[in-house]
C-alpha cells in the first residue's frame, strides 16, 4: 500500500490529525489504553493532549472490555470532531510463564529450576509455560530470558514436556511474564489460530489497524492481509519488528506491510542491546525512502508513569526518532 493510498484510507495516519493552531503535526501519538485509561473522559483528556491513535493490546484483557474501550474511543473522536485510530495489537506465539502458587518468587542465581509445558501451579522450582513445543525446540546450551531480559536461564538438558535450566541471572518472577529464546525457531507460525480469532472480532469493531507481533517475513503479513481479504475488510497491517530473523528480512517484510514498528522491548532482548538503536535508525530510513509510515514504540517517557516529567535522555530519544523520520 502506498502513502498516498494509506492517507485517503486512513486520514490519521498521514492527514490532518493532530498540532492545532497554524502548525501541523506530522509526528502522530500512539496511546496503550488499559483499565486505568479506558473511561471516556480519561480518553478525552489524552486526545486532547495530542494522541492520535489508542493501542489496545490483545496480549491482556477480555473481549467485551476491548469493546467497550473502543466505543470510548469513537465517542471522544465524534465529541472533538477528529478522527482518532483504533489500533488491535495481536499477542502472537508470545511465550509466557504461567500462573503461580504465590504472588511472586525468588529465583536463585546458580540454583535449578524446571520449565514445563504441563498446567500447574509454579514455585521457585517448577514453572509452566505456554508453548507446548518449547521443550522440543531448545537445545542445551540455549538461553532463555524471562521478563524482558531480566531473568536469564541457561538450558541444561531436556525432554518431551520438560526443560531443566540453570538460573544464570536469577530475580523477582510473577505469573504470566513474557519469554524470549533468541536464535531459536520456535515450532510455531507467527500469525497464530489465536490472533485470527481475535482479527476476526477487531474487524467486527471496525478496528482501523492491525499490529502482527514476531513476525518474521513477508509470508506472515500476508498471511494476515488474505484473512482481512477474505472478511471483506481493507485495514492496514502494522508489522513488528522484534526478531534476529525479521531484521534479516526486512526489506520483504517492509514490502510486504503497510506500516513498520520498531518494537524495542522484544528486539532489545532477541539482539545484543547496542544492536538496537543501529537497527532502529536502519529500518527509519528504509521507510523513509520508500515513503512507508514507521512506528518506533517501547520505552517512550516510560518514567513518566512514576514521575512528573520525563528524563532527558529520555526526551532526547523522542526528539531522535523524530529528527530520524
Amino acid at each position: 500500500m502506498t502513502a498516498a493510498r494509506l492517507s485517503s484510507t486512513i486520514p490519521m495516519v498521514l492527514g490532518s490529525v493532530g498540532g492545532g493552531g497554524s502548525m501541523q503535526r506530522k509526528t502522530k501519538i500512539i496511546c496503550t489504553i488499559g483499565p486505568a485509561s479506558e473511561s471516556y473522559e480519561m480518553l478525552e483528556k489524552l486526545a486532547r493532549a495530542g494522541m492520535d491513535v489508542a493501542r489496545l493490546n490483545f496480549s491482556h484483557g477480555t473481549y467485551e472490555e476491548h469493546a467497550r474501550r473502543i466505543e470510548n474511543v469513537r465517542r471522544v473522536s465524534e465529541t472533538l470532531g477528529r478522527p482518532l485510530g483504533v489500533l488491535q495489537d495481536l499477542p502472537g506465539p508470545k511465550i509466557r510463564t504461567g500462573k503461580l502458587k504465590a504472588e511472586k518468587v525468588w529465583l536463585e542465581d546458580g540454583a535449578e529450576i524446571t520449565l514445563t509445558t504441563e498446567s500447574i501451579l509454579g514455585d521457585e522450582h517448577r514453572v509452566s509455560v505456554t508453548l507446548n513445543s518449547l521443550a522440543r525446540d531448545v537445545r542445551p546450551g540455549d538461553s532463555i530470558f524471562v521478563n524482558d531480559g531480566i531473568i536469564r536461564l541457561e538450558v541444561q538438558d531436556t525432554s518431551d514436556t520438560e526443560i531443566r535450566c540453570l538460573i544464570a541471572a536469577g530475580g523477582i518472577l510473577t505469573q504470566m511474564k513474557g519469554i524470549n529464546v533468541p536464535g531459536v525457531k520456535l515450532s510455531t507460525e507467527a500469525v497464530t489460530d489465536e490472533d485470527l480469532r481475535h482479527l476476526a472480532f477487531g474487524l467486527q469493531q471496525g478496528i482501523d489497524f492491525v499490529a502482527l507481533s514476531f513476525i518474521t517475513n513477508a509470508h506472515d503479513v500476508n498471511r494476515a492481509k488474505e484473512f482481512i481479504r477474505k472478511s471483506g475488510a481493507n485495514v492496514p497491517v502494522v508489522a513488528k519488528i522484534e526478531r534476529s530473523d525479521a531484521l534479516n528480512n526486512i526489506d520483504e517484510i517492509i514490502d510486504a506491510a503497510d506500516i513498520i514498528m520498531v518494537a524495542r522491548g522484544d528486539l532489545g532482548v532477541e539482539v545484543p542491546l547496542p544492536r538496537v538503536p543501529i537497527e532502529q535508525k536502519r529500518i527509519v530510513s528504509k521507510c523513509n525512502d520508500i515513503g512507508k509510515p514507521v512506528i518506533v514504540a517501547t520505552q517512550m517517557l516510560e518514567s513518566m508513569v512514576s514521575a512528573p516529567r520525563p528524563t532527558r535522555a529520555e526526551a532526547s530519544d523522542v526528539a531522535n526518532a523524530i529528527f530520524d523520520g
